[in-house]
C-alpha cells in the first residue's frame, strides 16, 4: 500500500481512487477521535414530568386534543391538573 505524510508521520492510505483522492488511517483515526472521545458533554434535558394517566385522559376526553399534546401540556406546566385546564380554558 502506498504511504503519505500526515502531520509529520507516514499514514498508512487505505484506499486510493483513481482521480487522487484517497483515504488514510491516520485521518480516519483522527477524525474517528474527534467524534467519539474529544465530544464535549451533553446537557441532559429536563427530566420530563411523567404526567398521571387519568389526567391525561380527562384532557384527551374534554379537549379533544392528542395525547401527546395532552402529555406535553402538563409537563408544561408541571403536571398540574388545575393549571393546564386553566391554561387550556383561556386559550
Amino acid at each position: 500500500m502506498a504511504t503519505r505524510a500526515y502531520n509529520g508521520q507516514e499514514a498508512e492510505v487505505i484506499v486510493s481512487f483513481h482521480d487522487g483522492y484517497s483515504y488514510s488511517k491516520a485521518k480516519l483515526e483522527a477524525s474517528l477521535r474527534e467524534l467519539v472521545y474529544d465530544r464535549k458533554p451533553v446537557k441532559p434535558a429536563k427530566e420530563p414530568i411523567n404526567a398521571k394517566r387519568e389526567d391525561v385522559d380527562i384532557i384527551v376526553n374534554e379537549f379533544e386534543i392528542s395525547r401527546q399534546q395532552a402529555e406535553k401540556l402538563l409537563t408544561e406546566h408541571g403536571g398540574d391538573l388545575d393549571k393546564t385546564l386553566r391554561a387550556l380554558v383561556n386559550s
